[in-house]
């Protein structure tokens, strides 16, 4: 038989983040955001649940493609725009738009022979200082697009670094409306947390929101709130099953390190899963875990295809058992991504992109 592991793709719940997220910033467009795989998910697993989002959002042109082998024919925007002058031949081809943050990426353009105009968004960087045009600057890029014939429509963005945290958006928000004061063109600034957070407020949403991470049913500002809060339903679950069970006397010590030994006679159990299969190796002694829907713990190192939990609240638990490492349990019960790489010092994101490939995976409706 196959090792006893399965992370599940759940179709409903991506609709359900999908309309939740429209109703966050209503009369907005939204992104479906599908990068780095759709966070891990895989972008064919995803489409049917996202395909009623208005528009594709991702990095590079092999996902875009990708996209358009599924039947897509509405919009699709690379979020770091071109890399290179020939990447606009595919753009034309496939009817891409694309993000201009640098001012080679208007000299390309410029360059190229295209047969339709081309739909750009041009980036402020308001503070976050990734990628965009600086303040001062962007003005004159916006006139070089308007100025191109092989520039269509030219819509405004920029990314907002703190949406999720206590310093909030006014400072970035302020700096992008001076900056876009009196430029024609629709606006798309709010991520995950901003559509969340300040999706009423018409001038904020503006036209496009680009939320992520909500889509796939996690909090974005985690611990503040959590993913119920949002009303946000997990979209992956990654699950096993124990594989063997073993009693401890008081001063047995478990796993690589001996760093966890007990303290009195004690049941655990071994769980078909490691760090080879995504699983966080940092995360520590007591990063919970369902063990048969009922609330457990981990216990000492993480190994490279096994970890061990505290069967202490679950007597009854055997091989066979199933262990929920995030999502959703067969009775229901929902351990949420964030808090398990909250224990584990990361983020939802991070364990989402991490899933293994060894890992089979099915997808549910």
């Amino acid at each position: 038989m196959p090792r006893p592991i399965q992370a599940t793709i759940h179709t409903g719940a991506l609709r359900h983040n999908l309309q939740r997220l429209r109703a966050a910033a209503p009369g907005a467009r939204v992104w479906a955001i599908v990068k780095a795989n759709a966070y891990g998910h895989g972008i064919e697993r995803v489409f049917e649940g996202l395909r009623g989002a208005d528009g594709f959002a991702l990095l590079d042109l092999a996902e875009a493609e990708r996209v358009r082998a599924l039947g897509w024919r509405g919009p699709i925007l690379l979020l770091e725009g071109v890399f290179e002058p020939r990447d606009l031949e595919l753009c034309s081809r496939l009817n891409l738009w694309h993000t201009v943050h640098r001012e080679a990426q208007i000299d390309w353009l410029a360059a190229h022979k295209a047969q339709h105009p081309q739909h750009v968004f041009l980036k402020l960087n308001s503070g976050m200082n990734r990628l965009g045009f600086a303040p001062g600057h962007f003005r004159a890029a916006y006139a070089r697009l308007q100025a191109l014939p092989q520039a269509g429509d030219v819509s405004l963005m920029t990314h907002f670094s703190d949406a999720d945290g206590a310093k909030g958006i006014a400072a970035q928000w302020a700096l992008f409306q001076q900056a876009t004061e009196g430029l024609a063109g629709e606006r798309s600034v709010c991520n995950s947390a901003a559509t969340l957070r300040h999706g009423q407020d018409a001038e904020v949403r503006g036209d496009w929101v680009r939320p992520g991470i909500a889509a796939y049913g996690s909090s974005p500002d985690f611990p503040a709130h959590d993913a119920a809060h949002w009303d946000l339903r997990p979209t992956m679950t990654l699950a096993a099953e124990l594989i063997a069970v073993n009693e401890l006397q008081a001063g047995d010590c478990v796993g690589y390190g001996s760093i966890f030994r007990a303290d009195a006679p004690m049941r655990i159990g071994v769980v078909a899963c490691g760090y080879a299969d995504g699983y966080p190796r940092h995360a520590v002694t007591g990063t919970p875990v369902l063990v048969d829907g009922v609330r457990a713990r981990t216990l000492g190192r993480v190994s490279m295809d096994m970890l061990v939990v505290d069967l202490t609240p679950v007597p009854q638990a055997r091989p066979g058992s199933v262990a929920t490492l995030w999502g959703v349990a067969a009775d229901g019960s929902v351990l949420s991504i964030d808090e398990v790489a909250h224990a584990a010092g990361t983020v939802g994101y991070e364990l989402m992109c991490a899933l293994a490939q060894r890992v089979p995976v099915v997808v549910v409706d």
